[in-house]
């Protein structure tokens, strides 16, 4: 998604609650792309995420980036102009899929309870496909060094999310509030979770993911 599509989804949820949903959902479907590139981008892509993951942004070093993809550090910068440039460019294209996955002929219609199902069944399996990718995310999602794409690009997959718990409070179903509380609440269960299972202290059965499912609509419901 480009940083046009992202600011154009936003000014219609502005203009419209209920339509630009909906309308919102069918941009992001046309507009979301990967790029694409030979085999020594990727190649650092795949590296970068790996480290950034790993170690963080501060402390991944280009040429260890460099090291690990295969190539020269002066290579990196013939596909990426700078070290904050790559971080961007992954960043994009993971939050791009992860917005692809939850997005994606997602139920407007469903009630609120089934809609966080829905989410939350959604983000649980970005984290079973794609570990790397959901720590780089989150990581990441704060970074001063985000460029406006990338955060345009968050906010497009927000916008929907908070719509979602606005109208539902508007029927009187979950509590009121500030949209972004019970969104970082939900979100905050599902991280919590994934990261005792990263420390070895948890397993993420379908049983531990379905408990956490349903502390997480008790914690917004009304």
């Amino acid at each position: 998604m480009n940083v046009h599509s992202a600011i154009h989804i936003s000014a219609m949820m502005d203009a419209n609650r209920e339509k630009s949903v909906s309308e919102a959902f069918s941009s992001y479907r046309t507009a979301t792309s990967t790029h694409s590139g030979g085999s020594k981008r990727e190649a650092i892509l795949e590296a970068a995420l790996l480290l950034f993951a790993e170690r963080g942004f501060h402390g991944t070093p280009v040429p260890l980036m460099a090291k690990k993809a295969g190539v020269g550090a002066g290579t990196i910068y013939r596909y990426f102009e700078s070290k904050e440039a790559l971080v961007n460019a992954l960043y994009q294209r993971w939050k791009g899929r992860l917005g692809e996955l939850v997005l994606t002929d997602f139920q407007l219609d469903a009630s609120p309870r089934e809609q966080l199902r829905q989410y939350w069944t959604r983000m649980c399996t970005f984290v079973r496909e794609h570990p790397q990718a959901f720590k780089f995310l989150e990581a990441h999602h704060h970074g001063p060094y985000l460029d406006e794409t990338s955060r345009a690009l968050e906010m497009s997959i927000l916008g929907p999310a908070l719509t979602f718990i606005e109208l539902a409070q508007a029927k009187g179903l979950i509590k009121a509030g500030p949209p972004e509380v019970f969104l970082a609440a939900v979100n905050g269960i599902l991280v919590g979770l994934v990261k005792a299972s990263w420390a070895g202290n948890l397993e993420l059965t379908p049983e531990i993911l379905a408990q956490g499912e349903a502390c997480a609509w008790e914690a917004i419901r009304a």
